[in-house]
Formats: structure tokens, sequence, C-alpha cells
């Protein structure tokens, strides 16, 4: 995944009140943190449940503002932003709860104990957890790591910035692990919003250059170079910038994939800092 701010955030960030960079997966927890361990020790961690036939691991930070889509502000006022982002959290949440054979995790920045989260687990009995990696890449190599060590089959990691990602997308996915080692979803800016895998795939996370244009075409030649067969989603347009969100509001509007909650938001930013809504 690109990174941007809204999956989580890298160590500099936990050193400072916890969080970890944006766009996918990542962070890295104190050791007494409770975190998706990736080794298999009875009671490391309560919430995975082996032998479950797969699992979808949600990275999201707490829409706390100054913290959350920043490349919005301006024109966005920081809580203006942390409410978009809070808004697109839930509907990642929400839009797992048709989805069967699957555990649900939300991996949590800046940590698992946050008022926000713990209601997201109470309303909608997810698992949580704490993100774990000094970088975007070594989170989400720890995540898939920890998954596979306790007996899931494939594992798919998301990030939240896609207002429209919905079942039909993990489905699809979970399809094209069938013949291959790995699925992306692409994004429009060069990055990823989804990664899958049926095993460890550690070599697809080194010496990426995270949060640039380049990280689906380096994260493809390290698959290649390590013998992977990558599978491809259609690609899908990530909200990192306002420009995003008014070209994301043009390209819906006739497809209404929004939930009413983020419409509603999306819709109200626009009328309050020009350009009026798409017909």
């Amino acid at each position: 995944m690109s990174r941007s701010d809204n999956a989580g955030s890298s160590r500099r960030d936990r050193r400072k009140r916890s969080g970890r960079p944006s766009g996918g997966p990542h962070r890295q927890g104190p050791a007494d943190e409770p975190a998706l361990s990736p080794e298999p020790v009875e009671g490391a961690c309560p919430e995975l449940v082996e032998g479950s036939k797969g699992a979808i691991i949600i990275f999201a930070k707490a829409p706390a503002p100054g913290e959350v889509k920043t490349r919005m502000c301006p024109p966005l006022a920081p809580d203006e932003a942390a409410s978009l982002h809070g808004s697109l959290v839930m509907d990642a949440v929400e839009r797992t709860r048709s989805l069967r054979g699957v555990d649900i995790f939300l991996a949590c920045s800046p940590g698992m104990d946050h008022p926000f989260f713990q209601t997201l687990a109470a309303r909608h009995r997810i698992r949580l957890c704490d993100q774990v990696g000094a970088d975007l890449g070594q989170c989400m190599d720890h995540a898939l790591t920890a998954a596979f060590n306790r007996g899931y089959a494939h594992a798919l990691l998301v990030g939240t910035d896609i207002p429209n990602l919905a079942a039909r997308h993990y489905q699809r996915a979970k399809a094209l692990l069938q013949t291959t080692d790995v699925v992306l979803g692409p994004t429009e800016d060069g990055g990823y919003y989804l990664v899958g895998a049926k095993h460890p795939v550690p070599e697809l996370f080194a010496d990426i250059s995270w949060s640039t244009g380049e990280v689906l075409a380096q994260s493809r030649a390290r698959a290649d170079r390590a013998g992977l067969v990558v599978g491809l989603l259609d690609p899908e347009r990530d909200l990192d910038t306002f420009d995003d969100v008014r070209a994301f509001l043009r390209e819906d509007a006739g497809r209404k994939t929004l939930s009413t909650r983020t419409g509603n938001v999306l819709h109200t930013l626009i009328q309050r800092h020009g350009n009026s809504s798409p017909e």
C-alpha cells in the first residue's frame, strides 16, 4: 500500500504518541503491548482463533485531529479531516459484516485501548490488535506472518483510504489466491489498497519506497524476483488529497458506492471548500 496518513503510523509516531505512517498497515509497539504475535505461543494473542479459513486485517489510525488525512489540510481543518477519516474507518469495518469464513481484525494505532477502537469492537464484535513493526513493510510482514503461524489459510491486509471498498473486493482477492501467491489491489497513484497472500512473503516488503508512486511497481518487481505469482484486483482511487475527493465524487456520481454517512461527510466538505458536488 502506498503509505500516507491512514493506516497506522511508523515507529517515530509511536515515540511521539504511538501512531504510524499512513496509507497501509504499519507500526511498532512496545514489548508489553498486546499485538498479533508472529509466534504461535499459547496465550500470546488470545484474539486470534486458530484453524479459521482466512483473516482480514484492517489497519487504521484513531481519528485524532492533526494526525490523520494531513495532506488534505488545507483546505480542510484538522477536525474535518479527522471526521472524514473516522467515517472511512467505520466503513471499512462495517463492509466486512457480510463475509463468511474469515476472522476480522482491526490493527490499531496508537493502540487498541483507544476509545474509538474499543467502541468499534463492542459494536461490531471484531478483534483488536496493535500494529507491530518499525516501518510499513515490517508491519505488513509481521501481520501476515502472525496470521499464518496461527493457522489461517490466507490473509488480506487493507487500509482505510478506499471509500468504496466492498465485500466483492475481498471475494475476488480470495478467488485470485486460488491460483496465485500474492494478490494486490492497485491504487490510481501507484500504490496498493490491498495485499493478500496464503503464506509469508517477506520479500514483497523489503526495500520499498513507501509513500511514493513507485510502491506497486517495486512490489511487483520484488515478487517477480522471488518467483511469486501476483494477481491484480481492479484499480481504485484512494482519498489522500482533497483533489482525490473531488475526483472520486465525479467518478462515483452514477455508481453511488459510498455509505450514506461518508457520502454526507464528503458532500459537506465540498460545499464548505468550494467546488460544488457533482450532479
